[in-house]
């Protein structure tokens, strides 16, 4: 059962933030390990569920990703990824985990399709709430895609090598 729109525990904010800082250490992780946000290339394969970053024209690596959501700049809010009907229901699991996961705890944020931008700044949203989904997911990182009108495709990290 839902609470009123906008309300969430006493303890949810402080585990956001926690949260988001866990986000940042695996990311810089990941940024040390595999030199992510370097490779001057990114492709996703959301058919194959795989985002493969190279280096002219070779690629070195291999993430399988699940979709967080997306920010749009025109709307200022964020949309999970199991609201979004254009996106393939393979990739939405853990996407659909962390909207359980908002019913079960009265989380709003969490539990419907669409988070506004209360703070404008949009960028800062959807990274705090791809951190939830990592965080609720027990996945390795996120990364974001930015997008024509200035929003951006948050994406997780189930798994990830240097390709072979």
């Amino acid at each position: 059962m839902l609470g009123r729109r906008g309300l969430n525990p006493d303890w949810y904010a402080a585990w956001r933030e926690e949260a988001s800082e866990q986000l940042n250490a695996k990311n810089a992780r990941l940024q040390n390990d595999f030199r992510l946000g370097s490779w001057p290339r990114y492709d996703y394969d959301l058919k194959a569920g795989k985002l493969l970053f190279s280096e002219e024209g070779v690629v070195k690596v291999v993430t399988e990703i699940q979709i967080a959501g997306s920010t749009s700049a025109k709307a200022g809010n964020w949309l999970w990824a199991w609201a979004n009907s254009n996106l393939p229901e393979e990739l939405l699991s853990d996407a659909k985990l962390v909207r359980s996961f908002g019913e079960e705890n009265g989380i709003d944020e969490l539990a419907q399709p669409y988070v506004t931008d209360m703070s404008n700044d949009l960028e800062a949203l959807g990274w705090e709430l791809a951190g939830a989904m990592v965080q609720i997911c027990n996945a390795l990182g996120a990364y974001r895609s930015p997008r024509g009108e200035g929003g951006g495709l948050y994406l997780i990290f189930k798994n990830i090598s240097w390709a072979n």
